[in-house]
């Protein structure tokens, strides 16, 4: 099968998995169906065994653990080096903007600044106490409250653009190298022995073929600025409309009922949420970027 499909076919299969992992968080019925067949699955599982996973697993998402920051800071750093030694030596060459090729380390300089804000901040203690809590990033190793979600945001803000500069101008270098090489404008012998003009499967397939990290690179951070553009238009709708991703995920969708498999049942009747800490879109900014000092009285003797 070609390479393009093959990509195709997992990004759509990973998309649809986030879909439904919404989906299936949203609606009571699913959530059972879930829970059943997790009940089901611990009776053949051995205790031991189930011990012996899930002890790791709560160390690593529910506890403040430094792997996947080690792991986050390794792929950008990865990244990186794969932009700094392939694509942006061959942009020099073929004469590219060198102000439209620093970029990138632009933004990764304003991404790690804003990475050590969110990670270093103290937004409460993690499980007990968070004024305004959002979720536990493992990403950061941190809880993300008020004092820290506007360092958040721009992060994740300055992450989105740095991976979608990336794509665009390694984008932009095989184009380039595509016209200067005039290879758009050669054939080639297809299965039957007959001359056919170069399309655009070929042309992908050829460039994986001479380039293979840097067309790979160049999937990876279009799959990667597709995510994080999807979740920062996510944090930011929370942010403008006063909410934080916990009271989201508590809360019920009216639209919900119009699809198939979340509707519920003509006997139950949907709890749906109501945001009731929106004070207009500005205030609402207001409230997450100038967040208001906290003031403590002092008891009295």
């Amino acid at each position: 099968m070609d390479f393009l499909v093959l990509f195709l076919f997992y990004l759509a299969f990973l998309l649809i998995c986030v879909v439904m992992i919404c989906i299936f968080t949203k609606n009571q019925r699913l959530k059972a169906m879930v829970l059943g067949g997790t009940q089901v699955c611990s009776r053949v599982i051995p205790h031991c065994l189930q011990r012996a996973v899930q002890t790791p697993l709560h160390q690593l998402f529910h506890t403040r653990h430094p792997t996947f920051v080690v792991l986050h800071l390794f792929l950008q750093g990865l990244v990186y080096a794969e932009y700094t030694g392939e694509i942006f030596s061959y942009c020099q060459e073929l004469e590219l903007s060198l102000p439209y090729l620093l970029l990138p380390y632009v933004l990764l300089s304003v991404n790690l600044l804003f990475f050590t804000l969110t990670c270093a901040s103290d937004p409460g203690v993690c499980d007990r106490c968070v004024h305004r809590f959002d979720h536990h990033c493992v990403w950061v190793n941190n809880c993300i409250g008020a004092w820290n979600t506007r360092y958040f945001l721009i992060y994740l803000l300055t992450l989105t653009a740095s991976a979608a500069t990336i794509a665009t101008v390694t984008a932009a270098f095989l184009l380039r190298l595509v016209t200067v090489s005039d290879l758009y404008q050669e054939t080639y012998l297809d299965d039957l022995g007959h001359f056919q003009a170069v399309d655009t499967v070929f042309l992908i397939q050829r460039l994986f073929l001479a380039f293979p990290r840097i067309v790979f690179l160049l999937g990876f951070v279009i799959l990667l600025t597709l995510l994080l553009a999807g979740y920062l238009c996510f944090a930011l709708y929370l942010a403008a409309t006063n909410q934080t991703t916990n009271e989201w995920y508590k809360g019920d969708w009216a639209w919900c009922q119009c699809w198939p498999l979340v509707a519920w049942s003509p006997s139950a009747e949907p709890q749906i949420h109501q945001n009731i800490h929106s004070h207009g879109f500005r205030s609402n900014l207001r409230e997450v970027f100038l967040p208001a000092t906290p003031s403590y009285k002092k008891k009295k003797k």
